[in-house]
């Protein structure tokens, strides 16, 4: 139902679209770890931990950082079909209740939200090697914005900070290379092609693409990519970073890598969200001391140019009845 009339809630089948366009949002290895809950007035997200990854991501961390994407993802759907939306987070003890959202009608829709929502469909997650961002000093106050608009802290790294991240990253992995429960995690979630969720070959990238990379999840490898050749990565290195390390920061996180990916997709650039650097701490703090203002880092962001347009298919995403529960009874 069109918000820009008399309804003063959406109904079912307009929570419906707007979910089936929200869940489009990055989540760690595609888990999808979230769970909606609808009572015929407002709209409640929960995590779902049965979807944690719990060697990589004990603290649910990140998974609380995918919920917040699909968050800022769901408001953007909901405003682009003319409702306004406010969010109370974290709104009870229940440590797997993340966000109530309730709704107001527009009196409009502006182009910036029909453009970002738009960019829902349109953005991926680009692990190939890239080309410099086009625009990048145009783009780049609207992307601070955004991530402080939404409660984190948005820093660029310096190109003389690239070798060092990536000795964090090679860090990162070495220190895994031999857990196997963290080496059969990844594997159940990366390299399948499960019609629902995780990563699929398509979406990965040759050893040698990697190598040129540098600063990527060792995930598993794919047959080399026709679309790029030979090209070291030349993206522009971003953190996400909060003051505080808690789950109500991981949550703004999550919304401010939505927004900052939207925008950036808007834009035309390519982009690639990172948090393995995060997960161990060491490599953590390696990426606090390359930041010019303090901050806990969250998620680091590849943003480019892709040389080629995108032949990556889309990946899989749950059904909306998978993680939605409606309430018939309002």
């Amino acid at each position: 139902m069109d918000a820009i009339g008399t309804a003063r809630v959406p109904d079912h089948p307009t929570v419906q679209a707007a979910l089936s366009l929200a869940r489009r949002a990055p989540s760690v290895h595609n888990t999808q770890p979230w769970r909606w809950v609808f009572d015929g007035h407002r709209l409640h997200l929960h995590r779902d931990t049965s979807r944690q990854l719990f060697s990589a991501d004990p603290q649910g961390r990140q998974l609380t950082i995918s919920c917040g994407a699909i968050l800022d993802h769901t408001r953007t759907a909901f405003e682009a079909a003319g409702w306004n939306t406010e969010v109370i987070r974290l709104p009870d003890t229940a440590p797997d209740h993340l966000a109530i959202v309730d709704f107001a009608p527009a009196t409009e829709v502006s182009d910036t939200v029909r453009a970002r929502a738009a960019a829902i469909e349109q953005r991926y997650t680009d692990r190939l090697p890239m080309l410099p961002p086009r625009g990048w000093d145009r783009v780049e106050p609207g992307l601070r914005a955004a991530a402080g608009a939404r409660g984190a802290q948005l820093e660029i790294l310096g190109d003389s900070a690239r070798l060092r991240l990536a000795a964090a990253s090679a860090r990162s992995a070495a220190l895994r290379e031999y857990d196997p429960q963290y080496l059969n995690e990844l594997h159940w979630w990366a390299g399948n092609n499960s019609p629902a969720d995780g990563v699929p070959i398509s979406a990965l990238v040759s050893a040698a693409e990697a190598a040129q990379v540098g600063v990527g999840r060792a995930f598993p490898t794919a047959p080399p990519s026709l679309r790029r050749g030979e090209l070291t990565d030349a993206s522009r290195l971003l953190v996400l970073g909060s003051a505080t390390d808690n789950p109500l920061d991981w949550l703004r996180a999550g919304e401010a890598l939505s927004a900052v990916l939207l925008d950036c997709t808007v834009a035309g650039m390519a982009t690639c969200p990172l948090t393995h650097i995060t997960e161990v701490p060491v490599s953590r703090r390696a990426i606090a001391n390359l930041l010019p203002e303090p901050a806990i880092p969250q998620v680091v962001i590849r943003v480019g140019t892709a040389p080629t347009a995108a032949a990556q298919p889309p990946t899989p995403r749950r059904t909306v009845t998978d993680f939605l529960e409606l309430h018939r009874g309002g």
